[in-house]
């Protein structure tokens, strides 16, 4: 079961798997923007390894994505949804993660609202 620091570590780790294997240097990139957003700032650094790992299991079950986003989205309080889905990159996590978090569709249009998402605290 995720909690909320470990449902956005999981959208970051799915984002980066979802074009190829995740790399070295992509998972460093998780761990400093675990360092760097104050959501993070109650989050034990050292829990960053068993957090990607239960992650990848849960992605690596039959129906791992939608798992995956099922469990975000139970994990987040509806304010920290934004901040999830303004980690994405890739079009397709970001369409799905919009309809399974019910994220509306001029927010997430919203340039604007991607810095107030981004530095949201728990």
């Amino acid at each position: 079961m995720l909690d909320p620091h470990g449902a956005l570590i999981c959208t970051m780790m799915m984002v980066s798997a979802a074009d190829r294997d995740m790399t070295e240097s992509e998972l460093a990139i998780i761990g400093d923007i675990v360092g760097d957003l104050p959501v993070f700032r109650e989050f034990d650094r050292q829990q960053l390894p068993r957090v990607l790992e239960e992650c990848s299991r849960l992605l690596g079950r039959e129906n791992g994505l939608e798992d995956a986003l099922a469990a975000i989205k139970t994990a987040l309080p509806r304010k920290l949804r934004e901040t999830a889905y303004a980690s994405q990159e890739e079009l397709r996590i970001l369409e799905l993660m919009r309809h399974r978090l019910d994220i509306d569709r001029l927010i997430a249009a919203g340039i604007e609202r991607g810095a107030r998402a981004r530095f949201q605290t728990l």
